[in-house]
């Protein structure tokens, strides 16, 4: 699959995750994450960087909701969220496809963003550089593969 850009932001990586249930217990699942219960830290996150939006509005999966540090800009329900954002070192966006396959679903989650300044080189030395990104986004499609598991009838 190729990477285009989002915004006009430079693709960073994608990670991918192949779980044996059906789209919409996917999707659901992934509602869930969103919408999760690590938002303390989040929140503390979001307004330390400065991050547009900070705060929490809407149903997680609605096109124009908003999470800490994102806001969601598109939802195709079944198919593909994407989350945007900005702070005070990155702009980027987030976006989660979900592929229907004979073996389950297929969720994909694309990140992209550009770091102005050598403030904004410094911050992806930390978060992309040292791998932190990848195991939080990793982290994530598993915590999904297992809500989506659990909830989808056997």
């Amino acid at each position: 699959m190729t990477a285009h850009p989002v915004d006009d932001l430079p693709f960073v990586d994608e990670h991918r995750i192949l779980t044996p249930a059906p789209v919409p217990a996917v999707w659901r699942a992934l509602a869930r994450q969103l919408a999760g219960s690590r938002q303390r830290g989040t929140v503390a996150l979001a307004r330390l960087l400065a991050a547009t939006p900070h705060a929490r509005s809407g149903t997680p999966l609605d096109q124009g909701a908003t999470l800490p540090g994102f806001a969601v800009t598109a939802a195709v329900p079944g198919r593909l969220v994407r989350l945007t954002g900005r702070h005070r070192f990155s702009r980027y966006a987030l976006v989660f496809t979900l592929v229907g396959r004979p073996d389950g679903t297929l969720v994909s989650a694309r990140t992209y963003a550009e770091f102005p300044g050598p403030h904004g080189r410094l911050y992806r030395l930390l978060v992309i550089g040292s791998g932190g990104h990848r195991a939080v986004v990793r982290r994530m499609l598993r915590d999904i593969r297992r809500r989506a598991e659990r909830d989808s009838p056997a």
